[in-house]
């Protein structure tokens, strides 16, 4: 009988805490939000994706893909091998517009190469139970290879035509974000076989890469088409300076000539915030927020958030919310179960649902 209530009191103490998790209140400037936790105990949950039927996909950094219905979560055979070091593993997951008949998703992660890593993409087939991937195979991969485990990016996001843009990270090598002989710091465009678009800005010069589409970027950890199908880059600066950039073809965004920020040291970072043939971002934090994941809003939950930047924030534990023209930010939306933001995405339904690294979790924000 002692053991029996020993059990039920250790039960009592612990439903507070599990009904504010499950189901809690953010504020915001629409009024209180709702937001549900809808999967959990990920070890640092890097990104996820809806599948048509409702589940979806989850990628843990040391490896791991998961698939989750109904908040149960079973481990998917066959991912790619990860150099889980650093920043580096299993990054981005994407699934297609066609996936309902091709079964085909996505995935950015840190690719061994020799002594160093790269940043690579990669497709496999789910199989009809979502319990493995099969025919994988490397689409694409950052060369040559660097070592150390800083700044990989990197998200993946289908144009309308059906090509894909990779986000790539400088490696922490900051000179290589303005070498078009290397793919480092910039935004690659490929095909979905993994073959060079021909309306590349650079497919034809012998003294770049054929996949870069845009450069002079640091390390790009979000990235989203607008609902004109414009893309977009949130990335992180040094200290001070993280960007929101709206990606043109060929353009170069100025990393490490031109930033809004400094040296982690203090000193000053290039020739300072301009230079002409260099992109302007469209925002830019300073203190830096460090961001990761980007989604931008249609409106079907909220119609007054139409063509809104939502960005998570890694270093304050919220999600910005961008707007207006120019661009600034409208709002931080945060609550008990925000901590470090990692990726961001916007439901079937409208509903905004997060990646939140710190409470190993995914959660969903909801009327």
């Amino acid at each position: 009988m002692l053991h029996r209530l020993l059990i039920l009191s250790a039960a009592l103490l612990l439903l507070p805490f599990s009904t504010s998790v499950q189901a809690d209140r953010m504020n915001s400037s629409l009024g209180q939000l709702r937001v549900t936790r809808m999967a959990g105990s990920f070890d640092v949950p890097w990104a996820f994706a809806f599948l048509p039927d409702g589940s979806f996909l989850v990628t843990e950094r040391e490896g791991a893909l998961f698939h989750v219905r109904d908040g149960k979560k079973n481990r998917i055979s066959g991912t790619p091998a990860v150099a889980a070091e650093g920043q580096g593993g299993l990054l981005d997951v994407m699934v297609p517009r066609d996936f309902v008949t091709s079964r085909e998703i996505f995935l950015t992660f840190a690719k061994r190469q020799g002594r160093g890593a790269g940043t690579a993409l990669a497709a496999g087939r789910l199989s009809a139970d979502n319990s493995a991937l099969t025919d994988l195979h490397v689409l694409f991969e950052a060369v040559p290879g660097a070592t150390g485990g800083r700044h990989f990016g990197s998200r993946v996001v289908e144009a309308g035509d059906g090509s894909l843009f990779v986000s790539l990270g400088e490696r922490g090598d900051r000179p290589s974000a303005q070498n078009l002989r290397l793919h480092q710091g910039s935004v690659v465009r490929i095909n979905r076989d993994g073959s060079v678009p021909a309306s590349n800005p650079f497919a034809r010069r012998k003294d770049a890469q054929p996949e870069i589409w845009s450069y002079g970027h640091r390390n790009p950890q979000g990235m989203a088409l607008d609902l004109q199908g414009n893309l977009w880059v949130a990335e992180h600066g040094a200290k001070g300076g993280d960007e929101v950039n709206l990606v043109r073809k060929g353009a170069n965004y100025g990393w490490p000539v031109i930033s809004y920020g400094r040296h982690y040291s203090g000193a000053k970072i290039g020739e300072g915030t301009a230079r002409e043939g260099m992109e302007q971002p469209e925002w830019y934090w300073d203190p830096s927020i460090a961001p990761s994941g980007m989604m931008i809003y249609s409106g079907r939950m909220w119609p007054e958030w139409r063509g809104d930047i939502f960005v998570g924030s890694l270093k304050f534990d919220y999600i910005s919310r961008l707007s207006g023209a120019p661009l600034k930010e409208a709002e931080q939306l945060r609550g008990r179960a925000t901590g470090r933001i990692r990726d961001v995405q916007e439901a079937p339904d409208g509903s905004i649902w997060f990646a939140s690294e710190s409470e190993g979790a995914v959660f969903r924000i909801s009327r």
